[in-house]
């Protein structure tokens, strides 16, 4: 009788499913770590802005905008494109450059909204520059990790 030997079977699967578990947790590290490098530069920019004069008083809330909301709101967005970025990577066979068009395409939609704020001129410019900001780390930091090794899907 001709015995099987499964042993080269499992050890593929197991493999293929380490190596797409290890670039997901690599995409996610890359991601947090990008994430927190928005929210810094996302936050000096705009005490940088504080210091020559823009107060980030939006009118329809009557109030300025402080310096940890930049930090929490950069943080939150930053995990949605984590998000993306993974479920593209599980999802897509062209993970990178559809999340470049995704992140691209929201990040335009994202500057809509300073604009109907009723804020001043200088208040507006720095909140449609500190999208810009955020979006400068995080889509091609995001992007190039997408890129770094063929996808094993």
């Amino acid at each position: 009788m001709n015995s099987m030997n499964d042993s080269g079977v499992a050890p593929g699967l197991a493999s293929g499913q380490t190596s797409h578990t290890h670039r997901l947790r690599g995409l996610a590290v890359t991601g947090f770590i990008a994430a927190l490098a928005a929210m810094v530069a996302t936050t000096l920019a705009a005490a940088l802005a504080q210091a020559v004069g823009v107060d980030f008083e939006v009118p329809d809330g009557g109030e300025a905008i402080p310096l940890p909301g930049f930090v929490v709101v950069t943080g939150i967005f930053s995990v949605v494109g984590i998000v993306i970025a993974v479920a593209l990577l599980r999802w897509s066979a062209r993970p990178a450059e559809r999340f470049v068009w995704t992140a691209a395409s929201l990040t335009a939609i994202s500057l809509v909204a300073p604009l109907p704020s009723g804020a001043n001129t200088a208040t507006t410019t720095a909140l449609l520059g500190l999208h810009l900001v955020a979006a400068t780390v995080m889509i091609p930091t995001l992007a190039r990790s997408l890129r770094t090794s063929p996808s094993t899907m």
